[in-house]
């Protein structure tokens, strides 16, 4: 999986990405990252990538030709590797008016070998761009933030857990939350008792058939508390369903 990032802030996505898992997953050859900032492709003299919106307004927006340039670069970086065979782009650009990022999203993308990020910054980017070269439009909230660093980062840490390799547990990406539309069962550790409170005898048994019928029970349990909106999609036994339902209407004391 190849991460390219179009960004006016380079290291802000270095920096992130070369920590924790992340890291250790680009030192290993399982990702890579490689951030190109829209400035170098300024013709401007002082590197201005920006001018006053068209039609007034305040703030400044994104030209297009810097950021056409920056992403033809990373175009024929990319078609470089696969000499005679040209391969179509992705493009996503982070901002508010994209379908929300979800798990499903994050599992589709981590099956593409090359992915682009667009960052806009200001108020936005000169429309003509955007309809020249992105193909995805993504949001990770209803909230704006100051530019789309954070959000490219939450994606490709999202895409980058479901890359073969990058997690030491493999079995960990399928038993998280959201896998199955159900939120994960909720951990334990030593010590086996802390302040009066014990962990779950079931835990302690090593039958593992038990285990996982309480994991998956735990799970609906959690789901139906915290997010039952994200039952209608799970699929779920009648009897899990019924378990759900009780516990929508009369809590966790199910």
């Amino acid at each position: 999986m190849h991460f390219y990032v179009m960004t006016l802030f380079p290291d802000m996505i270095n920096n992130a990405m070369s920590e924790s898992i992340t890291g250790r997953a680009i030192r290993a050859g399982h990702i890579s990252v490689k951030s190109v900032n829209i400035r170098d492709f300024s013709d401007n003299k002082h590197k201005h990538v920006d001018d006053y919106p068209y039609g007034g307004g305040a703030g400044m927006v994104m030209q297009a030709e810097p950021v056409y340039k920056c992403y033809r670069h990373i175009y024929e970086e990319i078609q470089s590797t696969y000499k005679e065979n040209r391969v179509s782009l992705r493009v996503v650009y982070l901002t508010p008016q994209g379908k929300t990022f979800n798990q499903k999203m994050a599992a589709e993308y981590a099956n593409e070998e090359n992915l682009v990020f667009l960052c806009g910054h200001y108020e936005g980017i000169d429309e003509r761009v955007i309809e020249k070269i992105v193909t995805d439009y993504v949001s990770i909230g209803d909230y704006v933030l100051t530019g789309g660093e954070l959000p490219a980062l939450v994606v490709m840490d999202a895409v980058s857990r479901l890359v073969p390799g990058v997690l030491n547990n493999c079995i960990s990406a399928h038993t998280e939350s959201f896998s199955d539309n159900l939120l994960e069962y909720p951990q334990y550790t030593r010590p086996e008792n802390w302040r009066g409170e014990s962990v779950p005898e079931v835990l302690l048994s090593g039958h593992h058939q038990k285990l996982a019928k309480w994991y998956r029970e735990q799970s609906v349990i959690r789901t139906a508390l915290m997010r039952p909106d994200l039952l209608e999609e799970a699929e779920l036994t009648q009897e899990e369903r019924e378990l759900a339902d009780k516990v929508i209407k009369y809590g966790k004391e199910t």
